[in-house]
């Protein structure tokens, strides 16, 4: 204790201490690729990737559809998740305020009123009972001698990065779900466009049927197997439209809206472009950008904060005050004739012996930021590792786009031959459903193949960071 009085005699003299370790940024990391293949560039199948340009703020007006950028206005303007983000943003930017407020002197006045009784020692004057008025002002400071309000204060400022940070990704991520919902409904509606397509051949196919059956040139069982076949792809429909009713009403509530009350233009698949170019952030830019990154950097900071308040906590901790008031029996006298009274403190708290209880608590905030730093490596090992599975994924989508064009385009051949071998009699049923089924199942895979090459490039803006740091919206609550 007497090495502390030194120490405390210079911080009180000075500007003061502040105990605990200064947070310092972790490092970019200083890879310069995601993957060890080769570049995404070498696939003339994938869009040309720009090495180190910037994700725009708008950056879904790539797809080149007005009625999707409606759709994710709406969102951006009523989503009650991303009001909620914002709203928590301000409640934490006015708890920092408040945080402040301990490095200003505490002023508190006081008025009271109370009825005594005075009994003197017998003999000596009268017993009397009286009113007594006091009007008091009371002034304090508590010395921040070891930093520890200023590092609780600090704390507060990184839990607002946090939520700042954290209100960018509510940002991204309601944008990449309202586009992924708009990519998935137009799939489910292109799917039900391609089935009914199919049906009404298979229809063709039942009428052409009955007529060799009904002119003896063919067994009424071929009917029956093709009428099965249309009651089968029949029953794919219910399913596939209620993925499109369950999309639209995903669609209204991200744009704050009931199911009843929603009403937009939704586009087709076909209304949707890949972008031909895209952007690959530099990877130490990354996470820089990424705004799960940022909240983990931020609730490290926050945590490495909390060191210095709990050890602040086991050192002296000092505190002036005065008082200065009057007091009479009537309130009309308090400034005529009252009693002044006034005080002046000066006080030292040194925890002595708490069974052990600051220790730990000091223990506790060090853990804490061993487990904030652990987080904070794996989310970034987690955002290089979406970045790269993104990228592997466009380069995979453009080799499965073509080979499910192509399968297309020949099953669509083989079933028009079938079809009219069959309609002169020299094919037969099996051939039939066969040929139909290869090409519904080319049409799906097509239409899939094409909604997955969309939402991979939209995963691709959104593992670079959604561009959030160009939009003003995204960090103001």
């Amino acid at each position: 204790m007497n090495k502390a009085w030194p120490l405390l005699a210079a911080c009180v003299a000075g500007s003061g201490c502040m105990v605990g370790p200064d947070f310092h940024r972790p490092a970019a990391p200083t890879d310069t690729k995601y993957t060890v293949a080769e570049s995404p560039n070498g696939n003339e199948r994938v869009p040309k990737f720009v090495e180190g340009a910037d994700v725009g703020a708008r950056w879904w007006r790539m797809l080149r559809c007005p009625a999707l950028d409606s759709i994710v206005d709406r969102a951006l303007a009523a989503n009650p998740g991303l009001e909620a983000a914002r709203a928590t943003l301000r409640q934490n930017q006015d708890n920092l305020g408040a945080g402040y407020g301990v490095f200003f002197p505490q002023m508190d006045a006081r008025a009271g009123v109370s009825r005594q009784h005075y009994n003197p020692a017998p003999g000596k004057l009268p017993s009397s009972t009286f009113n007594l008025f006091t009007l008091s002002g009371t002034v304090s400071y508590a010395l921040d001698v070891w930093g520890g309000e200023r590092r609780h204060v600090e704390a507060l400022g990184a839990a607002v990065d946090a939520q700042k940070h954290a209100l960018a990704g509510a940002y991204v991520s309601l944008t990449a779900n309202v586009i992924n919902t708009v990519i998935a409904e137009a799939a489910y509606r292109a799917e039900i466009d391609a089935t009914r397509t199919t049906l009404a051949l298979l229809s063709q196919q039942v009428r052409i049927a009955n007529a060799q059956a009904t002119a003896g040139t063919a067994p009424f069982a071929n009917v029956l197997s093709l009428q099965s076949e249309v009651a089968s792809t029949e029953a794919t429909l219910p399913v596939l439209e209620q993925k499109v009713d369950q999309a639209a009403d995903l669609l209204a509530a991200l744009t704050g809206a009931t199911p009843a009350a929603f009403a937009a233009n939704l586009p087709s698949l076909w209304d949707l472009n890949t972008p031909d170019t895209l952007p690959l952030t530099l990877p130490s830019k990354l996470v820089r950008q990424r705004p799960d990154v940022l909240v983990a950097e931020a609730e490290l900071h926050a945590a490495n904060a909390e060191i210095g308040v709990a050890t602040a906590a086991m050192l002296p901790n000092v505190t002036l005050s005065a008082t200065y008031g009057v007091n009479n029996s009537s309130p009309g006298d308090l400034f005529a004739s009252g009693s002044p009274f006034w005080s002046v403190a000066a006080g030292l708290t040194q925890p002595v012996f708490h069974g052990g209880t600051l220790y730990y608590q000091r223990r506790a905030a060090i853990e804490a930021r061993n487990v904030a730093a652990a987080q904070y490596r794996e989310t970034v090992l987690g955002a290089f590792e979406q970045v790269a599975d993104t990228l592997r994924g466009l380069q995979h989508d453009g080799e499965a786009l073509a080979a499910q064009i192509e399968a297309v385009e020949t099953s669509e051949r083989a079933a028009r031959l079938v079809q009219a071998n069959y309609q002169a009699g020299m094919g037969t049923y099996l051939q039939v459903l066969v040929a139909d089924t290869q090409y519904l199942r080319a049409q799906l895979g097509y239409i899939e193949a094409a909604a997955q090459r969309l939402q991979d490039a939209v995963a691709l803006y959104m593992a670079l960071g959604g561009g959030w740091w160009n939009s003003p919206e995204a960090t103001h609550g």
